[in-house]
């Protein structure tokens, strides 16, 4: 049997790693029938806090496909770290099934789950990481631009857990990567260190800017979140203060290289972040983004499961 391995933060997988990931996504995609009993007679425990349309519907159909059995718990179903500790939930859960997919607000949680579990833990999303959609964006990136050396991503608004795994896969994968928000707004210092840190090894470029006209001059991938995510509601006005100069919209793809994709993780909050006239222009690849999260969940659910 090989040696647990969680999926928790992009920070913990090599840039090999996340390369081999892409690889097994990319066959996953090309060749769905050579995966369908993958994973057969397993079952993933769906553990979600937070409410979800793609992360929910992409790893529930993605287990399916792989010959697997989700079991899909809420907070409402099990009050996970109230009717009993983070750690019990977790020792009871992994005599049961082969692997926890955990979408929950505090990072910590997921760290706790997969500190007490002997399978397999994924995040799904917490406060800090959002490692899964990184890794099917790196896959519409590679599908889009053919390949990450010398090309830039820059992300547009609020330094948040998307920005944060994007920054580190851009850096370990050798994609210049450039943050721009409002001052207060930046990414997580830490995580900014080792996306630095690991740029070095890959020869990246990874900056913070403050100016979006400036920021996005030499883009091929200009890419937005929406300015007010869920458990900060109470922050809207003023985040919508902060941001209005930072929306993505046809003025300011202009300043991109014409062949520039516009890229968000969804769902998107039109005429907030982005305009209409990029979210469906033709260099828009929002679905393409939507539809390879499903391929690169079975590829990750499978190299956790299966190993090399």
């Amino acid at each position: 049997m090989h040696t647990k391995r969680d999926f928790l933060s992009i920070a913990d997988w090599s840039g090999d790693d996340l390369r081999q990931i892409l690889d097994i996504s990319r066959r996953v995609k090309e060749y769905p029938a050579n995966f369908v009993q993958a994973l057969q007679g397993r079952s993933v425990a769906m553990i979600f806090e937070k409410q979800s349309l793609r992360t929910h519907v992409t790893f529930d159909v993605g287990i399916h496909q792989l010959g697997a059995h989700a079991v899909y718990l809420t907070q409402g179903d099990i009050s996970l770290g109230k009717r009993e500790s983070v750690r019990d939930t977790g020792k009871n859960l992994e005599r049961w099934v082969d692997a926890a997919v955990v979408r929950t607000y505090a990072h910590q949680t997921c760290v706790e789950l997969a500190a007490a579990m002997s399978i397999p833990v994924v995040n799904a999303l917490t406060d800090l990481e959002h490692p899964c959609q990184a890794v099917g964006d790196f896959l519409t990136v590679r599908e889009h631009l053919g390949s990450y050396d010398g090309k830039l991503m820059v992300f547009m608004g609020d330094g948040n857990n998307v920005c944060h795994s994007l920054m580190l896969m851009a850096a370990k994968l050798g994609m210049n990567f450039t943050a721009c928000t409002p001052r207060g707004y930046e990414p997580d210092m830490s995580v900014f260190k080792a996306s630095a840190g690991a740029a070095e090894e890959s020869g990246a470029r990874i900056e913070i800017l403050h100016n979006p006209k400036e920021a996005v001059r030499h883009a091929d991938i200009v890419y937005t979140d929406v300015w007010t995510s869920m458990g900060q509601e109470a922050e809207q006005e003023a985040r919508h203060d902060a941001f209005r100069e930072f929306q993505v919209n046809e003025k300011l793809m202009s300043h991109a290289r014409s062949h520039a994709r516009f890229m968000h993780c969804l769902p998107a909050h039109r005429g907030e972040e982005v305009t209409d006239g990029v979210m469906d222009s033709a260099n828009s690849v929002v679905f393409d983004q939507a539809e390879n999260r499903l391929h690169t969940e079975k590829a990750i659910l499978v190299s956790l499961l299966q190993g090399d």
